[in-house]
């Protein structure tokens, strides 16, 4: 038994790509390559660097004792001091040019900028297989009646493709969120303690060019062909702001999703899958709870909320820096990443596999019905000559007397009572036509066909590249 406590998502909920994004082990290699790259810029610029130092830091670039590292953290109360000791250990003819010029930011800040590019990226793979499901779902029953619900009230229906198609939307905006942002993501670069880049001004005898040269060498190197052009300390935490603010969007569409699922099941229309071991309670055995989806709303509020901290730390980081945002930003960058990639796991096995029950949606819909028949019974009697105030009054006084019959459980009689009444110059035949489902949807068959082949076809197409096999889940 584990004495120690850990992270649920890397125990119960995050996929190991995303651990390992937010590992030590990936943090202190990828700072290892960028003093690899700082090194390999400032000697195709001119500075006085060999090719062995550089090898040997090659060498040794995932060579790191981790134990000796934490030993030097604690004498120097400094990580980036104590893993510059710990690199130069295994690769001593490095030592005198390992972080030449730079500062902690430079290998924090810009480590923190690649693992959110990677991490985003991963969360761009997670959703285009969401949308892929969802928009396939959509099509499959863009033309099945269902009860429309407005205030959770029955309402005029819709299709259960065109309510699919309506979360399919909202995943949509939050995939061209994460694209423009990553369009547009920047590395900090090589900026030097505040911003100014003076200490390499000071190596380059006040050549600009090649200082200017030696931040996109060394961009280049890591993946990169945008840096911005001015920071103070660190790059501007708008962008911790961004995409926490992202994904909190898609944590939103996801508890509309799985919210409406929930409610959705409580009627017994759709079910997300239930294996066939799973349990639903310890004490009813029958029960057939929408545990995914719960888990689902669950983690979407703790991104939200989350999502607060990347406002409160960009505004209080006073001048050129402040320190206060680094131990709240080693916990809410990782967790809320971890966040996103288990609930889109989830949403991966549920939207493969949303079980649609047509026979209650029916029987639901056919409840309803001749009620929402009123008005087109309405209008059919006055084609015919009837008086519309009359015709009104007297539907309104059979569809309070039917409503109160189903109240009091009995049986719903307005097609009965409308049909048998003599002010009402229409068959029972003729009113029974006025009832077909297909005629209350409208244009939603017609609006998911438009919205998949105009919106939604062009993401999918570009990126399928990205699509993954079945998603297995931890629990």
């Amino acid at each position: 038994m584990c004495k120690s406590y850990k992270s649920p998502f890397t125990t119960r909920y995050a996929s190991q790509e995303m651990i390992y994004l937010f590992s030590p082990y990936n943090k202190f290699i990828t700072w290892r390559k960028l003093w690899i790259a700082l090194a390999e810029s400032e000697k195709e610029l001119g500075l006085n660097i060999t090719d062995e130092q550089i090898k040997e830091m090659k060498d040794n670039i995932d060579n790191i004792d981790f134990d000796y590292a934490k030993k030097m953290e604690n004498k120097f109360k400094h990580d980036v001091m104590a893993h510059i000791y710990t690199f130069a250990k295994v690769a001593p003819k490095a030592a005198p040019i390992i972080h030449l010029g730079a500062t902690s930011a430079y290998v924090g800040d810009n480590t923190d900028i690649i693992i959110i590019k990677d991490a985003a990226n991963l969360i761009l793979k997670r959703l285009i297989n969401v949308i892929y499901k969802l928009k396939e779902f959509a099509e499959e029953y863009k033309d099945l009646p269902t009860l429309g619900f407005t205030h959770l009230q029955p309402a005029q229906p819709t299709t259960v493709g065109k309510r699919a198609a309506l979360w399919l939307q909202d995943f949509l905006i939050d995939f061209k969120e994460i694209l423009h942002f990553l369009e547009n993501l920047k590395l900090r670069g090589v900026k030097g303690t505040t911003g100014s880049q003076a200490s390499f001004l000071k190596l380059f005898n006040g050549d600009h060019e090649k200082v200017k040269a030696l931040d996109k060498l060394v961009a280049q190197k890591v993946g990169f062909n945008k840096v911005f052009t001015i920071t103070g300390q660190t790059y501007t935490r708008k962008i911790d702001t961004m995409i926490l603010n992202i994904l909190a969007g898609i944590a939103e569409s996801a508890h509309k999703f799985a919210t409406d699922l929930r409610i959705l099941q409580s009627f017994g229309e759709l079910e997300e899958p239930f294996e066939t071991e799973q349990i639903g309670s310890s004490a009813m055995a029958y029960k057939r709870n929408p545990m995914k989806s719960e888990r689902v709303c669950s983690l979407s509020r703790y991104i939200i909320t989350n999502s607060l901290n990347g406002n409160l730390t960009h505004s209080v980081q006073w001048l050129e820096r402040t320190l206060d945002d680094s131990a709240n930003r080693r916990v809410v960058l990782a967790e809320t990443f971890l966040a996103a990639d288990s609930i889109l796991l989830i949403l991966d096995v549920i939207t493969k596999n949303i079980v649609v029950n047509k026979y209650i949606i029916k029987k639901h819909l056919d409840e309803e019905l001749p009620f929402m028949a009123t008005e087109n019974i309405l209008m059919e009697s006055v084609n015919k000559g009837a008086n519309r105030q009359k015709i009104h009054q007297i539907i309104r006084d059979l569809s309070m007397k039917a409503k109160n019959n189903v109240i009091n459980g009995g049986e719903n009689t307005l097609i009965e009572d409308i049909s048998s009444n003599k002010e009402i110059p229409l068959s029972k035949d003729e009113i029974i036509k006025l009832l077909n489902p297909s005629s209350f949807i409208g244009r939603s068959k017609a609006q998911v066909d438009e919205f998949i082949n105009t919106e939604v076809n062009t993401i999918v197409s570009k990126y399928k590249h990205l699509f993954i096999g079945n998603t297995q889940l931890k629990v």
